[in-house]
């Protein structure tokens, strides 16, 4: 089995969508079948339709959600000792070198990462370079537009 690394606060949060479905969408999809077969012919019945193929994705989601947790590696950043190095869950400070523009990102799982909060996944180009690096090493990450250099400015482990 694969592992799937995920923060402490990435397994809560599919948790919570997981108790979410199963508490109120998958009876809400229970009962909006229910209603629909009341109308008579199935075989018109475009709100049975609907009803079915929502069930169909809410079940999905929730055996996905149960073999990710299962496999789950939960790795709480602020218990490592990485000796300053960037490792998975850390938080990283960088500049970029061309634009000295700033910026922090903290490396997570594939279901975590999110670019808006500063969260990358752990398999992307950038945190693919960070890895291994610390504190004043330069990274240098391909990216779309061609090879761009970071500075490694702080690592934390938060």
């Amino acid at each position: 089995m694969i592992k799937v690394p995920l923060t402490v606060r990435g397994a809560e949060l599919l948790r919570e969508e997981l108790q979410r479905l199963k508490s109120v969408e998958r009876p809400a999809v229970i009962e909006a079948i229910a209603e629909a077969r009341s109308h008579g012919d199935l075989s018109e019945n475009a709100e049975y339709d609907a009803a079915k193929e929502r069930q169909g994705f809410v079940e999905g989601r929730i055996a996905e959600l149960e073999g990710k947790l299962s496999n789950a590696q939960i790795i709480n950043p602020s218990e490592l000792d990485a000796d300053g190095r960037i490792v998975f869950g850390a938080t990283v400070s960088l500049m970029d070198l061309e634009t000295e523009d700033q910026v922090t990102y903290q490396i997570v799982g594939d279901d975590e990462a999110d670019i808006k909060q500063g969260k990358v996944s752990v398999n992307s180009p950038i945190a693919r370079a960070l890895i291994g690096k610390e504190a004043g090493d330069v990274a240098e990450v391909m990216a779309p537009g061609g090879i761009r250099e970071y500075e490694v400015l702080d690592v934390q482990y938060l």
